[in-house]
């Protein structure tokens, strides 16, 4: 009798700190933002399409929240002559280039911001 009411107790208590760790996911997003300071949005200054001859599209793996999204734009976006839009539904990143860049440099990009890139296709 005694065993059942601790492994009872025991399964409560997991179950809490579940639901806990849970519900504070869904408030913060997946990289904790809400105990750290929020990244600032990296604004691309030329917005106009038609100045990025070069589009690729960039399968990320990794991306689970807006947090992700923002970090990802940013580190790219703060690549000279880049415009990138991700797009967290499908894991994909559109990136505009004023100049074609190796696709080891948008890797590099992508790994240092704590991501791993799957796939660069041309857009």
């Amino acid at each position: 009798m005694i065993v059942t009411v601790i492994i009872c107790v025991l399964l409560l208590l997991i179950c809490i700190f579940a639901v806990r760790s849970y519900a504070k996911r869904l408030s913060s997003g997946c990289c904790g933002a809400a105990g750290e300071k929020k990244e600032k949005k990296v604004k691309v200054e030329d917005r106009d399409a038609s100045h990025y001859p070069i589009t690729k599209l960039l399968s990320i793996d990794g991306m689970t929240c807006g947090n992700c999204v923002r970090r990802v734009e940013n580190s790219l976006n703060r690549l000279d002559g880049v415009w990138a839009e991700a797009d967290l539904s499908s894991g994909t990143v559109r990136v505009r280039m004023k100049r074609d860049m190796e696709d080891a440099v948008l890797r590099q990009t992508v790994r240092e911001a704590g991501y791993a890139l799957l796939s660069v296709t041309q857009a």
